[in-house]
C-alpha cells in the first residue's frame, strides 16, 4: 500500500521510482515552471516529469538546482522529441536535455512516441546510454501492445516503463496486464483527463464519503491500480491538494465502480496515428 509521497517502486532493474510525481507539460519556461517545480518539491514530490518537446527543461534543472534538496534524492524524467528519434540524433537528444537541465544523468529516458520506423534505433541508444551508465532507467511512453512487443524482439533491454494516457475513460486493461506480465511499469499522463472528469457523478459521490475532492479519488485510484501518476499544477494550492491521497483507501467496489467508467476515450492522439 501506497502511504507517502515518499513510496516508491522498484522497477525491474532494481531502481527505485516514486509512485507519485510531478508533470510539467505545458508549463512555461522561466518562472511559471520554476515556481510550480519548487512548490511541488517543497511539499514533498520527489519526481519530476519534463520531455523535449516541453521546452521547459532549463527551468527545471533551475528549480532542481535551487530547492534545496540533494540531486540524488529527487527522480527526474525527460524525452526524446520524435523529430530526434534514430541512433545517433538520440544521442545528442540526450546531451542536450542533460545540459539544459544542467543534470550529470537522469533517472529515466523515454521515448516519446512510437515513430514507425525509427523508434528501434533510438531505443538501441536508449540501450547505449543505459549501458554507459548515463541514465538509471530507460522506457517508452505512448506505445500499444504491438509497439511493445516489436520492440521486444530486437530489444536486449526491455523497457522499465510505459507511460500512457489513463484515467477513468481510457483503462488500457489489456495494456496494463500486458505491462504486468512484461516487468514493465505503467505510468499514467493526463490522469485527470485534463480536468473533464473533475465533474463526473460517480467521482464525486465517492470524494464525499471520504471528504475528497474528484481529483483526489482518481489519484488515488491510479496508485491502487499500481499505476505511478504525474498530476500537473502551477497552483500552489493545487499541488499540494493532488499529493494528499495517502489517509484514505478505496473499497474494492469503488475500485470497481470507477473502472466501470472507461469508455476508451481518449484527450490526446492514439499512438497508432499522430502526425507529429
Amino acid at each position: 500500500m501506497v502511504t507517502s509521497l515518499k513510496d516508491t517502486t522498484t522497477l525491474h532493474n532494481g531502481v527505485k521510482m516514486p509512485w507519485f510525481g510531478f508533470g510539467v507539460y505545458k508549463v512555461e519556461d522561466g518562472s511559471e515552471v520554476i515556481d510550480s517545480v519548487k512548490a511541488a518539491i517543497k511539499a514533498g514530490y520527489k519526481s519530476i516529469d519534463t520531455a523535449a518537446v516541453y521546452k521547459n527543461e532549463e527551468g527545471v534543472g533551475q528549480a532542481i538546482r535551487e530547492c534545496g534538496v540533494p540531486r540524488e534524492e529527487l527522480f527526474i524524467t525527460s524525452k526524446v522529441w520524435n523529430a530526434d528519434q534514430g541512433y545517433e540524433t538520440t544521442i545528442e537528444a540526450y546531451e542536450t536535455s542533460l545540459k539544459k537541465l544542467g543534470l550529470e544523468y537522469l533517472d529515466l529516458y523515454l521515448i516519446h512516441w512510437p515513430v514507425e520506423g525509427k523508434y528501434k534505433d533510438t531505443w538501441r541508444a536508449l540501450e547505449k546510454l543505459y549501458k554507459d551508465g548515463r541514465v538509471k532507467a530507460i522506457g517508452v511512453s505512448n506505445f500499444h501492445i504491438h509497439h511493445l512487443e516489436d520492440l521486444l524482439v530486437d530489444a536486449e533491454i526491455k523497457p522499465m516503463v510505459n507511460q500512457v494516457e489513463y484515467h477513468p475513460h481510457l483503462t488500457q486493461e489489456a495494456l496494463h496486464s500486458f505491462c504486468k506480465k512484461a516487468d514493465i511499469q505503467l505510468e499514467a499522463w493526463s490522469p485527470l483527463k485534463q480536468g473533464e472528469l473533475l465533474k463526473d457523478e460517480a467521482i464525486n459521490e465517492i470524494a464525499k464519503k471520504y471528504g475528497k475532492s474528484a481529483a483526489q479519488v482518481i489519484l488515488r485510484w491510479d496508485l491502487q491500480n499500481d499505476v505511478i501518476t504525474i498530476p500537473k499544477s502551477i497552483k500552489e494550492k493545487r499541488i499540494i491538494d493532488n499529493a494528499n491521497i495517502f489517509d484514505f483507501t478505496l473499497s474494492a467496489e469503488e475500485m470497481t465502480r470507477i473502472n466501470n467508467l472507461n469508455k476508451n476515450e481518449r484527450v490526446g492522439p492514439d499512438p497508432d496515428n499522430f502526425d507529429f
